[in-house]
This record gives C-alpha cells, sequence and structure tokens, in this order.
C-alpha cells in the first residue's frame, strides 16, 4: 500500500542539500503506537513520498526494520531540522537497533538509496511539515 492509500493526512516537507532542495509528502507518526507501526506490512514507497516519526522532544531514536518489506533510508533529525546521521539501505525484516548520533526529535523514511542519489548529508536542512495534529 502506498502512503497515499492510507487514512493518515500528507504534508510537504523538503530536504535543503547543499545543491538542490527536495520536495516529499509525509505522512507524520506521533503515537507511541502509531511509530511502533511506522511502514510495517506495506510493500510500496513512492519515491516523492515518507514517513516522518516526531518523537514529541530530544531522544536518542532506535529504529528496526522488523516486518517491514521496504528497504529504507532513515534520516535521524535534530530538533531545528538540522541532519545528525543516516542509516542507508537498511535491510527490511532485520531486527539490528539503527540509531541516531546524540539527540534527534525526528527520524524520516525514505526509500532505500534515495538519499545518496540526492546528495543528502549529515548538516543538510529538513524543512518540517507545519502540522496541527
Amino acid at each position: 500500500m502506498a502512503l497515499g492509500a492510507s487514512a493518515a493526512a500528507m504534508h510537504d516537507l523538503r530536504i535543503e542539500t547543499r545543491s538542490a532542495v527536495h520536495n516529499f509528502k509525509v505522512e507524520v507518526m506521533r503515537s507511541a503506537e502509531e511509530r511502533a507501526r511506522g511502514l510495517m506490512h506495506r510493500k510500496h514507497l513512492p519515491k516523492d513520498q515518507g514517513m516522518l516519526f516526531d518523537f514529541g522532544g530530544k531522544v536518542t531514536a532506535r529504529m528496526w526494520m522488523k516486518n517491514t518489506y521496504i528497504p529504507l533510508d532513515m534520516l535521524f533529525i535534530r530538533e531545528d531540522g538540522t541532519i545528525s546521521n543516516i542509516a542507508r539501505d537498511t535491510v527490511p525484516h532485520s531486527t539490528e537497533v539503527l540509531s541516531s548520533d546524540g539527540y534527534v526529535r525526528y527520524v524520516l523514511e525514505i526509500s532505500a538509496g534515495l538519499s545518496r542519489r540526492l546528495g543528502v548529508q549529515p548538516g543538510d536542512q529538513v524543512i518540517l511539515p507545519e502540522t496541527r495534529e
């Protein structure tokens, strides 16, 4: 199921690299239940879409790929929108824990390999969605 096919609202998000701006539509996961479910059991993720996990404050984010069929890039994002670190080309169904380097507030999941193709690096800026949920 594509993200757009789910019941959740889609929000605009931008990643500003040193050479370009990249636009995405993202589904925002805020509750512990939503974050635990994430992209589990989905089979497709369009290149211009992603999932943003909002932890509501500074955390050491720990993610895994259990029950996730889609290989992903995980961008760990500080409260100010700067990318802390990136876990690239994650392995579907893996229970390996992927962690942020220090405190972050968000994790953005996009299709595997996309961050490399777009030239996204730690230190780049993410312009987060304006949401009122």
